[in-house]
């Protein structure tokens, strides 16, 4: 591949990170915080594709430096050199290009109900819980509430009206799932936080549907059959379609 190719792809790998981290495209691969690192990544990325063809052509500007053989007075006689003249590459190597433009044109979705039907509950126990306020509905992240409901015995959960927001998992068999993703650093560490639907559950349910649940807490678990970890259950009372939400990762309950 010429240098020209290298620097095409350069530019391009640039420019899809910058559409990402100036959208909120970049939330389905890594965490907000995230996003100074991503667009400082794509500005070395096209400052540098940029600065090589700016070389490329100063170069080519150049003149070849051929001679004629003569003393120049100080060193002797000089060699005639010339520039190589380099190897047309075949056209296929800008198939490279194609994955790149579809990260850019066809960007993938977060991680969903796949994922979160084949790994298994990633519920850990808090350290300490912070007091929830008087709100009624009290809206919860998905991963506070499995944390309080499995491992404080929803000690603060008794007697309140709970709104939690989630996409549907359905498993080969058991309770449909509400499932939030967590991560640490980016989509690849990402693991399932789920919560067990009892009570008034729509009966038609589709895999990766976002959904905001109204319902109680209810001391009724189950376990993953993943990986055997605890799964609390809801008491649902009302479930709305809705709208996947601008960042549709959560931040593990610590």
């Amino acid at each position: 591949m010429t240098r020209q190719a290298q620097s095409a792809l350069l530019f391009l790998l640039g420019a899809s990170l910058l559409h990402a981290g100036t959208t909120d495209l970049y939330l389905r691969y890594v965490k907000e915080g995230l996003r100074p690192l991503l667009l400082l990544s794509a500005a070395v990325l096209i400052t540098t594709a940029l600065a090589t063809l700016w070389y490329d052509r100063k170069q080519d500007r150049q003149p070849d430096g051929r001679h004629d053989g003569k003393h120049d007075g100080i060193s002797g006689p000089t060699k005639t050199t010339t520039r190589p003249t380099p190897h047309k590459p075949p056209r296929t190597t800008w198939l490279l290009t194609l994955p790149i433009l579809a990260l850019i044109l066809v960007a993938p979705p977060a991680l969903g109900s796949y994922t979160a039907t084949r790994a298994g509950t990633a519920l850990q126990e808090p350290y300490a819980y912070d007091p929830l306020p008087p709100d009624n509905p009290l809206t919860l992240p998905l991963t506070d509430y499995a944390a309080r409901a499995a491992y404080d015995k929803g000690r603060t959960l008794k007697n309140r009206h709970l709104r939690i927001e989630g996409f549907v998992a359905t498993p080969p068999s058991g309770p449909p799932y509400l499932v939030r993703m967590t991560l640490n650093c980016c989509a690849a560490d990402a693991q399932p936080v789920k919560i067990a639907l009892t009570g008034e559950v729509p009966p038609v349910l589709r895999p990766d549907t976002w959904l905001r649940v109204e319902g109680t807490y209810t001391p009724e678990t189950t376990k993953d059959p993943v990986n055997g970890a605890l799964i609390p259950y809801l008491k649902v009372t009302r479930a709305t379609p809705m709208k996947p939400p601008k960042d549709p990762y959560e931040a593990l309950a610590r």
